[in-house]
């Protein structure tokens, strides 16, 4: 499917209050594809809107969308997505980045201001969860299912809510990641995976946060999760010892860090075998502290002209590590926090399945603390 139309609604009874999220996507013809709501708790309706438009860009993209049109109610969910309004609740910011991020994943997009009364599908599913306190999934009909494409019969796990996983064949390289937020850099190079532009396979994912965002992202693609938080050990070196049990069992050859916050001391096994995503230009602007919006507030705060992401190997610095893959990005006189990650992060979505893919293919060769770009050499196993 590669163009698709999403109705999105979020609201709260109380604002904060038992809140709810809600999308409906069809096909531009109007036919019906996915429509699912998400009880979320305690939130405000601003949450819950923002929610909404994120779960339906992740669920147009596991149907392989290309194009996208939402469509919502929400008049300040709208304006500020095109730019007229600037995010200032400090809740609502990351799904902001995250969601603009998102939406550059696609060949075009269009998010589109309607009137509640026609909106009410998604306006009806959210209340549908708020009613039974828990989330809801719209099933096909028995002529919607015989309508479906082939690849969506017959292939369904008893957890209908997850989408079908692409298994690669044995000779691709096993990935490891690990994450400490919304897993947007694990949900790229899944998508990389399932469009055939990575040959890889992530064997587990780990998270230093049972909260993450990325956690639900990673269950509801059918990965193996394991949480290993920091302050459950009583040092650093049996925290790290953990996450390298977790990943030898798995079989990793290489580790992806996307956007994972916790200094672990890399193991032998692991040394240049580990890969890190730094939303800026290294050496610049890197370093303790230095991630995520911070580094884009610095960026500008800065006055610098061009800014990108860097990949490099990771050492037990912070951004010290080899570099592996640049890439670069303007940095525009009107620019927020918001708009410049949106920017960094069509780049990552380049530059990280690149330097994977360098790896794989046995390019890269550390000479001198610095990496170089060559031809092939055996890979070395873990």
């Amino acid at each position: 499917m590669d163009k698709i139309v999403a109705h999105i609604d979020g609201g709260s009874r109380g604002n904060p209050g038992p809140a709810a999220s809600a999308f409906v996507l069809t096909s531009p013809q109007g036919k019906r594809l996915l429509a699912k709501a998400f009880f979320l708790g305690k939130a405000t309706n601003n949450f819950a809107e923002y929610t909404a438009i994120h779960k339906a860009l992740e669920g147009a993209k596991s149907l392989g969308a290309e194009q996208i049109i939402v469509y919502s109610d929400s008049e300040l969910l709208v304006r500020q997505i095109n730019g007229q309004y600037k995010v200032k609740s400090d809740q609502i910011r990351p799904l902001f980045a995250e969601s603009i991020a998102m939406l550059g994943l696609f060949k075009s997009w269009q998010v589109i201001h309607i009137p509640r009364e026609k909106n009410k599908q998604a306006d009806e599913l959210v209340n549908k969860a708020l009613d039974v306190g828990r989330d809801v999934e719209i099933q096909k009909t028995e002529d919607e299912a015989q309508r479906s494409p082939s690849w969506d019969r017959g292939q369904r796990t008893e957890d209908k809510s997850r989408p079908s996983v692409l298994r690669p064949p044995p000779s691709v390289i096993r990935l490891g990641v690990l994450i400490s937020g919304g897993g947007t850099t694990l949900m790229n190079l899944l998508n990389c995976i399932r469009q055939g532009n990575l040959n890889a396979e992530v064997t587990v994912v780990i998270s230093s946060l049972a909260t993450a965002g990325g956690v639900e992202k990673a269950k509801a693609a059918g990965l193996n999760v394991k949480i290993i938080r920091k302050y459950d050990y009583p040092d650093i070196n049996e925290f790290s010892r953990q996450i390298e049990r977790q990943l030898a069992e798995a079989g990793v050859e290489l580790v992806v860090q996307g956007g994972w916050l916790c200094l672990w001391k890399i193991p032998a096994r692991f040394e240049n075998k580990v890969m890190n995503i730094h939303p800026a230009l290294l050496p610049s602007f890197g370093g303790q502290g230095m991630w995520g919006h911070h580094v884009h507030e610095a960026v500008l705060k800065a006055g610098c002209k061009v800014s990108g992401c860097t990949v490099h190997f990771c050492t037990n610095e912070y951004d010290k590590g080899p570099i592996i893959v640049q890439r670069c990005c303007p940095v525009k006189e009107d620019d927020t926090s918001e708009t410049l990650a949106a920017r960094v992060f069509e780049q990552e979505c380049i530059a990280y399945p690149e330097a994977i893919r360098l790896f794989a293919e046995g390019k890269l060769t550390i000479r001198d603390g610095l990496v170089r770009i060559g031809s092939q050499v055996k890979r070395q196993p873990v």
